[in-house]
């Protein structure tokens, strides 16, 4: 038998506040939530890893719109298996590109830190080596904003 827990339990289990879950739960992001006889909220195991995949896509610059709109996908069934793919294998190229941006930006991170390695060693000032562009800058478009619990 699948266990069911409370959403203090829930909390505890995925770290995350009963504050934010129940923040997930209004912004209807979190489908097939039970109530017991009580009228408390009942969640199980596939709630867990749904919460995880919220918070992921939320991590990875998903909009909560765009969320909203999979929720609805999952909720409508499997006729929808095909426009949800779609929209994850959207949001993943995002992320590809955002992936590529970062590494540039670690790629200087790491030249920096080594022109700075040479001079607090040798005590001398090195020379500024300039380094062919690595292409045009990367056209602008919203950042990835980072995780944070939403007050509702």
């Amino acid at each position: 038998m699948a266990e069911n827990f409370l959403i203090g339990q829930l909390a505890a289990r995925t770290g995350r506040s009963v504050h934010t879950i129940r923040w997930y739960e209004a912004q209807g992001l979190i489908p097939g939530v039970a109530r017991d006889a009580g009228r408390r909220r009942v969640y199980g195991e596939l709630h867990i890893s749904w919460l995880d995949l919220m918070d992921r896509l939320r991590r990875t610059g998903m909009s909560i719109a765009e969320m909203r709109e999979y929720t609805a996908l999952v909720k409508q069934g499997s006729g929808t298996l095909g426009k949800r793919q779609a929209l994850l294998s959207a949001h993943r190229e995002q992320v590809k590109g955002m992936i590529a941006e970062w590494q540039l930006a670690l790629r200087l991170l790491d030249k920096k830190i080594d022109f700075y390695d040479e001079w607090v060693s040798s005590g001398k000032r090195p020379a500024v080596k300039i380094a062919a562009s690595t292409g045009p800058a990367p056209k602008s478009r919203p950042k990835a904003k980072p995780h944070r619990p939403v007050k509702a």
